[in-house]
């Protein structure tokens, strides 16, 4: 079994590989194989250290520098 600090070090993982990285609880629960309730602590923890934040439909992305990343959409 693995402590709270290597959970929560596989989501910052996660989140840190890909700028603007959206993701969905079971997403995250999936990825990190970790069950509901832990996997829900962990990213609380994670937004009140400011690393994440929560978008208006249940996703979890990365705050850059204390602001929110967006992607630049492409232009062509």
């Amino acid at each position: 079994m693995r402590t709270l600090e290597e959970v929560r070090s596989c989501v910052r993982g996660e989140f840190g590989e890909m700028p603007g990285r959206r993701l969905k609880p079971e997403q995250v629960q999936r990825l990190c194989g970790i069950e509901q309730t832990i996997c829900q602590l962990v990213l609380e923890s994670l937004v009140d250290a400011k690393f994440l934040y929560q978008t208006r439909d249940g996703a979890y992305a990365r705050l850059r520098g204390g602001a929110l990343f967006r992607r630049r959409a492409a232009r062509t």
